[in-house]
């Protein structure tokens, strides 16, 4: 029997990605583990491999295919036994090591919802349409569907042989469950966007670049928490000549082992260690409450082509200087060449986002869901202080903490910078 590979979800959040290029032809024989292909999500390049024995019997998704929906069938697959159901491709590490050390933990259904299949009954029976017809829906569907009440034997699905997932629920409501068996569920009108010929800006006057994965999902992810998060900026400036001072005898004591701490190595320090002063501020929230997060995973901001990426430094306020400098190079460097694994940019607690070293004085970032706060850096500068009543020069960094007022409120923000405040200015209370 014939058993098609489908397109994986590199992650819970993944909804199409680039088929870049297959390792397998038609009529190659293939072992469970077997790299079969390579893909390219907004994030990153992943490994994907064969979770039957067979030979390949067809390519149906060319090499370089752009926009390929998960769960879509990508190639066939001649074995002995296909099963009930057609088991998807899974994601490899995309290094050998790290694929030694860390298998792949879920397959493409899995990873729509790591919870979904424990929140439902354990013998519960898929639900009929009226014609008796089993309904084939996916965990994370009949999650949501359970939450809004929707009656899934009245959903259309538009999956692999009309299975119903994400989007078929996601903005249905419960008043569509009308009876019959055409009956579907109304989707809400996306917003109408002007074509720009529509807002007066005439064709041949410009050159269209196609929106690639990375652009669209930063768009959707940004548009939705500038809409949906009540968000407020919290400013201060701080003196940073003792933090400069300080990091360059870090740096001449660290000069032997090759490793060189940069300003937002420090500041990552900080922001960890302020975080378990002002524990408040580390949290997440979520329609069940509010999570408290017990480590500072904190999130970079990496720039990279198409857009940026927020590479982890997981349990920040545990590790010192030189480990974090080490961390954070290695996590930049393979985030501009897409090799990060999921986990190593998904999940953390609280942002950073620096571009001081950009010339930008001051700034406010917009939030990275689920987080609760976000903090801006700037540019030092030389500016003039007034110290004792007396006019002096100090060099000047100007920090901006965006936050989640349904999480961190005023009082809130205002004590992780005053907490923030006295670690960058007097770094030794850091290392006390």
């Amino acid at each position: 029997m014939s058993i098609d590979v489908l397109m994986p979800a590199l992650s819970p959040t993944m909804e199409e990605g680039t088929l870049a290029k297959w390792h397998v032809k038609k009529g190659d024989k293939v072992s469970s583990g077997d790299v079969i292909a390579e893909i390219e999500t907004d994030k990153a390049t992943m490994e994907v491999e064969a979770v039957d024995e067979g030979v390949i019997e067809d390519i149906l998704v060319a090499e370089g295919s752009e926009g390929v929906k998960v769960n879509t069938p990508i190639a066939r697959l001649s074995g002995e036994d296909a099963g009930s159901a057609p088991p998807p491709a899974k994601a490899a590490a995309p290094n050998a090591e790290a694929a030694k050390s860390e298998a792949p933990k879920a397959d493409a259904v899995k990873a729509e919802a790591p919870k979904a299949q424990a929140e439902q009954p354990a013998k519960a029976a898929a639900p009929a349409r009226a014609s008796g017809e089993r309904v084939f829906a996916s965990p994370l569907a009949r999650r949501i569907a359970g939450q809004k009440g929707l009656d899934l034997s009245q959903v259309q699905g538009s999956g692999p042989r009309g299975r119903i997932i994400k989007r078929d629920v996601e903005g249905a409501t419960p008043q569509a469950k009308a009876p019959g068996a055409a009956a579907g569920v109304a989707a809400s009108a996306p917003r109408q966007v002007q074509s720009l010929a529509q807002m007066g800006i005439p064709d041949g006057s410009y050159d269209l670049i196609p929106l690639d994965g990375m652009k669209k999902t930063v768009a959707r992810r940004m548009s939705d928490s500038f809409r949906d998060v009540p968000h407020f900026p919290l400013t201060i400036d701080l003196e940073i000549d003792g933090l400069l001072a300080g990091r360059a005898k870090i740096n001449a004591m660290l000069e032997k082992q090759g490793v060189k701490v940069s300003v937002n190595d420090l500041v990552i320090k900080a922001a960890a260690f302020a975080l378990k002063q002002v524990p408040e501020a580390n949290a997440s929230y979520s329609p069940e409450g509010i999570a408290m997060h017990h480590n500072a995973d904190i999130a970079m901001a990496v720039a990279i082509d198409g857009g940026l990426i927020t590479p982890i430094i997981r349990k920040a306020e545990t590790k010192g200087l030189a480990q974090i400098a080490v961390e954070a190079k290695d996590l930049a460097e393979r985030a501009r060449t897409r090799k990060l694994k999921p986990e190593e940019f998904q999940g953390g607690t609280f942002s950073i986002s620096n571009l001081g070293m950009m010339g930008i004085k001051s700034f406010n970032s917009i939030i990275n869901e689920p987080q609760g706060a976000i903090l801006s850096v700037g540019a030092g500068e030389q500016r003039p202080v007034v110290k004792n009543g007396q006019l002096a020069i100090a060099t000047v960094m100007s920090v901006t903490l965006t936050c989640d007022h349904r999480v961190v409120d005023g009082a809130i923000g205002a004590r992780w910078l005053q907490a923030f405040k006295v670690l960058i200015e007097d770094p030794i209370t850091m290392i006390v």
